[in-house]
């Protein structure tokens, strides 16, 4: 079935651009057949790290957020996937209702899974809560908790907007935390996953093989995850 996944989490600094990467990442290594669309016009992600695969979108702009739905119905074979920017979800979820998306998407086969990336504040909870509302089970819920800008999930766990989001069949992924000095090395030199746990130019990545060796495991944990709730 035809899938488009949208990242979101409509906070900035969560870590979507981070998510959309990893799952770009997975669905080359897993030779999955994918469309990129980058929303975010000052720093886009995808655009940057995965060129070859994504173009831009403007939230506000129907006719190129047509391209979307149009590319999962037309290429049925290939996922598409969505990096949102920050504070897109009003621009979206009018594009939804107004344009009958679901409704196409359901005609045709095409699944939905929106991603809302986590981190372990208060503002992600109350977000996810919106998101269960506007679009309930309407859409398929993913749960990203990211490590890498938190590990006390506390205010998220046992939440009403937790229980909401389970009760309509959201399933959950944990993004473990990565050294974060690897991590700033990758962003420096815009590496890729692939990049960044493979090629031993040094110079070029500024990884050496012991930091190679801990993207591999984390990308390992990740992928695992991906894995498990079917990409």
């Amino acid at each position: 079935m035809a899938r488009i996944h949208l990242i979101g989490g409509e906070k900035g600094g969560v870590g979507k651009s981070l998510v959309a990467r990893l799952l770009a990442q997975y669905m080359i290594d897993r030779q999955i057949p994918f469309l990129g669309f980058d929303t975010d016009r000052s720093h886009g992600a995808l655009m940057r790290f995965y060129a070859g695969f994504a173009s831009p979108v403007q939230i506000d702009r129907y006719e190129m957020l047509d391209r979307i739905i149009e590319a999962a119905v037309e290429q049925p074979e290939r996922r598409i996937l969505v990096d949102l920017a920050a504070q897109t979800h009003e621009p979206l979820r009018r594009w939804i209702d107004e344009s009958g998306v679901l409704d196409l998407a359901a005609e045709h086969g095409v699944g939905l899974n929106y991603w809302h990336v986590m981190d372990s504040g208060r503002d992600s909870v109350d977000l996810l809560g919106n998101l269960v509302e506007a679009f309930g089970d309407r859409v398929s819920h993913v749960l990203v908790r990211n490590q890498l800008r938190g590990d006390d999930f506390r205010l998220l766990d046992g939440s009403p907007e937790l229980d909401k989001a389970l009760a309509l069949g959201a399933r959950t992924v944990t993004i473990k935390h990565l050294n974060d000095a690897v991590m700033q090395k990758i962003d420096a030199t815009s590496s890729s996953f692939w990049a960044a746990s493979q090629a031993a130019d040094k110079p070029v990545t500024g990884l050496g093989m012991m930091d190679r060796q801990r993207v591999k495991v984390w990308l390992r944990d990740v992928y695992a995850g991906f894995d498990a709730i079917g990409v």
